[in-house]
């Protein structure tokens, strides 16, 4: 018995590998986030170059902060932790890929008015292939999410789909050109919604989102979390540190040593390329990019 999907919802899941709940989470809810984030733009002022909990856009400068991304919140705020294990973010993950979930990381990206960054296109599956696919991103849509602040956008179905080759000259890029890979451009859907929805998206998904040249924010909050039983493949961009480490991660139900094996298309992120280890950082490496720059 679903918890707050219905049998329609989980279908279209299953078919398209997304979904969106409108309005999901109350006004409340919205707002402490919001608060957090101001704290942390006034944690990034002075700041000259990124560290292990702020990553700065290229155009940042210590008296104009600009934040691209906030790593792994839920390490160093209290309220979007607690937000992490409620039922708001859990329930949905629950309906979709069972009651045992594991945590394999978090991060906000901001994608400020007039200059917000892009994300190539790329499949998360990419970065960390698992024993199994039961891996999804739930992503907390902070402000109004339309056309022209750079939503996400998906290829629906392409998470049945092969694993796409991400490296440029043997190094992994962490992102490809959909075109090359017989992708049209005009299949892609835009993930919309009003502050407070979710959207959900399938680990093999095929997506990315343009540049925020409008003048609002685009900020979304992820979540990224695997059944209990999906576990790394050696040479996947997860970290592992022992199984003691990797059970403390369980969101919600039970721990196994039992990896579920699914027979799908796998490729490994290796070798890395030598920058910090941010989708940002190593997209860089692409010779060729779908979304075009804008002055900074």
């Amino acid at each position: 018995m679903a918890e707050i999907l219905t049998d329609d919802q989980i279908r279209s899941y299953k078919d398209t590998g997304y979904l969106v709940l409108e309005r999901h989470l109350p006004d409340e809810i919205l707002g402490g986030i919001r608060a957090e984030i101001t704290r942390f733009e006034q944690e990034a002022g002075g700041m000259t170059a990124s560290n292990d909990r702020l990553d700065l856009e290229d155009s940042h400068t210590p008296d104009k902060p600009r934040l691209r991304r906030i790593k792994l919140p839920h390490r160093i705020s209290d309220f979007m932790r607690e937000l992490m294990y409620s039922d708001h973010i859990l329930a949905p993950a629950r309906d979709l890929i069972g009651p045992d979930l594991r945590l394999h990381t978090s991060k906000l990206n901001m994608k400020s008015a007039g200059y917000g960054a892009a994300v190539e296109w790329h499949q998360d599956y990419a970065f960390y292939p698992h024993t199994n696919d039961d891996i999804l991103a739930i992503g907390v849509i902070i402000d109004d999410m339309e056309s022209v602040n750079g939503p996400l956008m998906v290829y629906p179905g392409s998470h049945k789909g092969p694993v796409y080759d991400h490296h440029v000259d043997g190094v992994f890029a962490g992102a490809f050109i959909p075109e090359d890979v017989g992708l049209n451009p005009g299949d892609a859907v835009e993930l919309k919604g009003p502050a407070g929805s979710i959207s959900i998206h399938h680990g093999r998904i095929v997506h990315g989102s343009a540049l925020n040249t409008s003048d609002r924010s685009r900020r979304i909050l992820f979540y990224e979390m695997m059944a209990a039983d999906a576990f790394p493949i050696m040479g996947s961009m997860t970290n592992w540190d022992g199984i003691e480490d990797y059970d403390t991660r369980m969101l919600c139900g039970n721990p196994t040593l039992n990896p579920r094996l699914k027979d799908i298309p796998v490729r490994i992120p290796q070798p890395q390329p030598d920058v910090p280890i941010s989708i940002y950082e190593i997209q860089k490496g692409l010779r060729q990019r779908a979304f075009d720059k804008v002055d900074q």
